[in-house]
């Protein structure tokens, strides 16, 4: 319109094209026009108007209307749509998929639950979102790579190894004085008496070492069989010793000291955060000579920077909200870049039965453990509960809605779309069909059919978006509203049908 003098000249602002939230609005819309009304001095209907008219033909617009004030809404063609459909077929289960450019290999670490216990429904939440989030970042072009952090290091192994000894020594008939910071599920028991059943009384001088090891072996196994059943599989479990075998945590303290940002207090060694921008420094080692979480990341971070990933993302609980500035200043102070380091902080589930909370704490042996979850709901449930809120939000996992076979449970929603599906495609094979031939497309006019491609072609954006924020949550969404076009479209359209009268509605 510029070009042609039909619109002044002016500084083009950036274009803005929106989904429409009413389809009485067509299928996308831009308020440019209203934006370009002061430098093209002039109202913004009169612009859309000339915009309109200057635009040039295109297979898959159907039809450009002038709204309200000077909206310029869009409408997709339904002969594009409907040959949408070949595409999304030619793709196959790539459809969705980012595949512009290799992006290199991005690492996705996550879990990385103490061996201390059992994994709890809390990291299930990190543990899906994690995997979710390393499949997103595949379709994306990234090799992926997931790790598990696997933390066998510190105070809370040496109370682990202690609880198991205390009960085995209670077995032996010893009256022992159980710490109340001690680990009291029915899991220490069960490993004490597998002790006690192997070597009877011969471990009764045994230091917490020996039930250590024994415990780390056994929770972690476990750990690993719960997650297969969810689904989860890594490709690398790193363990926080080898930091300290190698020396690198001590490397990185002195390396830290060298450059100004340690000093020594109270018998610990602090941090010097405040210089850094944080609000306030933190100790580093604690006055017992005990490392504190934020050295031993600083260093694991390293680590990982020193393989070259082109991304690195950590899932990690809200409860890592304060650490996690800390060990970024740090790899800062160190000289390295952060640019490709990030991290996602999810918050915490809260199980909810008949409208209650479950009570749960680790420590007291008071909780459901995911196995327990996943038998209780399944695993489709656990996944798409689990990814049904922002990261961000504190999550309520209604084990009642969960389980009830109705409408209101999202997930009996989505897998009612997908029976209803597969039921036509057996009906199909049964009455001779191939569903693997060549579709007439040209078919497909009905409003409802339309919506639902308009719905498939939507996956690229919703995996794009999930990307771009580091979010899965945006997937369940987009599945709940895939089976909802679905649903609306076998109420609609007769799928198959003996009736004469129906032959173009057989699809």
């Amino acid at each position: 319109a510029q070009a042609a003098g039909d619109l002044p000249p002016f500084d083009m602002p950036e274009i803005v094209v929106e989904r429409s939230r009413h389809a009485a609005h067509g299928d996308y819309a831009s308020p440019v026009c209203l934006r370009l009304a002061r430098a093209a001095r002039r109202a913004p209907r009169e612009i859309a108007a000339q915009v309109v008219s200057h635009l040039p033909e295109a297979e898959l617009v159907g039809q450009v209307e002038i709204a309200g004030p000077g909206y310029i809404n869009i409408t997709l063609s339904a002969g594009w749509l409907a040959a949408q459909v070949e595409a999304i077929l030619q793709a196959g289960d790539r459809f969705g998929d980012l595949l512009d450019e290799e992006r290199g290999t991005a690492q996705v670490e996550f879990v990385s639950a103490n061996p201390t216990g059992p994994l709890t429904v809390g990291r299930g939440r990190g543990g899906v979102m994690g995997d979710t989030l390393a499949n997103l970042l595949a379709a994306a072009g990234y090799r992926v790579e997931r790790e598990y952090y696997f933390n066998n290091a510190g105070r809370q192994m040496q109370i682990l190894g202690n609880s198991v000894r205390l009960r085995y020594l209670e077995l032996l008939g010893q009256t022992v004085e159980f710490p109340a910071d001690h680990y009291q599920g029915d899991y220490i028991r069960e490993i004490a008496a597998d002790l006690y059943e192997e070597h009877g009384d011969g471990l009764a001088e045994a230091d917490e070492s020996v039930f250590r090891k024994r415990a780390e072996a056994v929770i972690f196994a476990q750990i690993r069989a719960t997650l297969a059943r969810l689904g989860i599989h890594f490709d690398n479990y790193f363990n926080e010793n080898g930091l300290y075998e190698s020396g690198l945590v001590w490397e990185v303290l002195e390396e830290l000291r060298r450059r100004g940002y340690v000093y020594e207090k109270d018998g610990a060694t602090w941090f010097r955060v405040t210089d850094l921008g944080g609000k306030k420094d933190r100790v580093l080692v604690k006055s017992t000579g005990e490392p504190t979480y934020r050295l031993p990341d600083i260093a694991y971070h390293i680590e990982k920077i020193r393989r070259g990933y082109a991304l690195m993302v950590t899932i990690l609980g809200a409860d890592h909200l304060e650490e996690y500035p800390d060990v970024l200043a740090g790899l800062r102070a160190l000289g390295y870049e952060t640019d490709n380091v990030r991290v996602v902080f999810h918050q915490f589930v809260n199980l909810v039965r008949e409208g209650k909370p479950v009570r749960m704490s680790t420590r007291e042996g008071h909780f459901i453990t995911l196995d327990e979850l996943l038998d209780e709901v399944g695993r489709d449930a656990v996944r798409y509960f689990m990814l049904a809120r922002s990261p961000d939000s504190h999550m309520d996992f209604d084990l009642d809605l969960a389980v009830e076979q109705s409408d209101r449970n999202p997930v009996y929603y989505i897998q009612y779309a997908h029976a209803r599906i597969a039921s036509i495609l057996r009906h199909a094979q049964a009455s001779g069909w191939d569903v693997d031939a060549p579709a007439d497309v040209a078919l497909l006019h009905h409003p409802s059919e339309l919506a639902l491609v308009k719905e498939m072609l939507r996956l690229p954006e919703v995996v794009a978006q999930a990307v771009e924020k580091l979010s899965p949550h945006f997937l369940p969404f987009y599945a709940h509203d895939l089976a909802a076009a679905f649903h609306t479209f076998y109420r609609d359209c007769r799928v198959v049908s003996s009736d004469p009268a129906d032959a173009d509605l057989t699809r």
